[in-house]
């Protein structure tokens, strides 16, 4: 149950502030859940065919301890997005349920629950139990998009303390991701949250690469991060009907998203996903990769209206630990390149000429309207056509 349901099962009253009314529509909540908790029973664990799989928390920034960035993709709690944004909820240093920080949210007006959620990465046909520890009145925890209506688990009141509440949910057939949620409710003061956890099975690492095994004869040309955006170079792209694969930081995407639409018209184009700070990753923790990877995701996910399906490390630092954190959020390709025409380079890192499935590297540059003709002769001289990326990892 969402917020939203929440709303329409306890309808709220034209005058929010009568006292009168908020004792009703708290009663009216406590029999609607009460009701869909009898409904909606939790699945058996008889429902998840991956049940053998190694179970681990798949949830980000779990515990509410990775400190916020001064990027605005990040807002004021990395991992998570809250409807009051920075105004309503932010971590808090104030008697943690554990380490040093949880989330803390005080809903700005009469009409906010202070909902924070995010999209947490899962198999299909499988069952997860997810929990939190809480702290405050009537605070909820649950997911969407399951595979049937789930009840929440709530809470009327943790009486200062922290309480750990817990549901188990099922997600569908075809599912890949669900939104988990937490949320207080109307006009009944500030809450925290923390220890979150998505128990269920551990996804495959994914696979990490420099080239896309083909015999087409074909090569895929990558641009990177997005600062500088030329007219020149937009030209050109538009003009060859080149299919551009584009690897944009979100703020610069966030920006600018016309210009990546546009330059990703032609057919085969798509945005993936090139991290949120641009940050050498294989200095970072499995936690801190997770929200680097996910956080833009769900930035670009907003922006362009379709999830990427491709991560490019930034400078093309990973490890085994990103294969994890990039198949924690819903990747299973982890892509580098083999040749580099950035910057008036002209470098294939293997013998001969271009060849069949090379990923080549360019950047969103001031050179780029150069760049592209030069890495375009390369590709005609060894008999080669760029190709949409995409298409070509399932």
């Amino acid at each position: 149950m969402s917020s939203r349901l929440s709303a329409r099962l306890s309808p709220r009253p034209a005058s929010p502030r009568a006292t009168s009314r908020v004792a009703a529509r708290l009663s009216a909540l406590a029999a609607s859940a009460a009701l869909l908790a009898a409904g909606f029973a939790a699945p058996a664990s008889a429902d998840a065919p991956n049940a053998s799989a190694p179970s681990v928390n798949i949830a980000t920034n779990p515990g509410f301890e990775i400190p916020a960035s001064s990027l605005a993709e990040w807002g004021s709690v990395p991992g998570w997005r809250c409807t009051g944004g920075p105004a309503e909820a932010a971590l808090t240093t104030v008697a943690p349920h554990s380490g040093t920080s949880a989330l803390g949210v005080t809903p700005a007006g009469d009409d906010s629950t202070g909902e924070c959620v995010q999209t947490v990465s899962v198999q299909p046909n499988t069952t997860y139990t997810a929990s939190a520890w809480v702290r405050g009145k009537y605070v909820f925890l649950g997911a969407t998009g399951t595979d049937r209506p789930t009840a929440p688990a709530w809470t009327e009141n943790t009486n200062g303390g922290w309480q750990r509440l817990t549901t188990r949910f099922t997600s569908g057939p075809t599912a890949s991701t669900v939104r988990l949620y937490v949320h207080g409710w109307y006009q009944q003061g500030p809450f925290a949250v923390d220890d979150v956890q998505v128990d269920g099975a551990l996804p495959a690492p994914a696979t990490g690469a420099g080239s896309v095994p083909t015999s087409d004869k074909v090569v895929f040309f990558t641009v990177d991060d997005g600062w500088q955006r030329t007219p020149e170079a937009e030209r050109f792209i538009t003009d060859h009907k080149l299919p551009i694969t584009a690897f944009p930081l979100p703020m610069p995407a966030a920006a600018d998203p016309g210009f990546f639409q546009r330059v990703t018209a032609a057919p085969g184009s798509s945005i993936q996903n090139h991290s949120v700070s641009h940050a050498d990753l294989s200095t970072l923790s499995l936690a801190e990769q997770q929200v680097e990877i996910c956080d833009a995701r769900d930035a670009l996910t907003r922006t362009f209206g379709t999830t990427p399906t491709v991560f490019r490390p930034p400078y093309f630092a990973w490890n085994a630990v990103t294969l994890q954190a990039a198949a924690n959020c819903g990747f299973r390709h982890v892509l580098t390149a083999n040749a580099d025409f950035s910057w008036g380079a002209s470098n294939v890192w293997h013998e001969g000429t271009l060849s069949p499935g090379d990923v080549v590297l360019l950047h969103w540059t001031d050179t780029l309207a150069t760049d592209l003709p030069r890495a375009l002769a390369a590709a005609e001289a060894a008999g080669l056509k760029p190709a949409g990326l995409a298409s070509y990892l399932r």
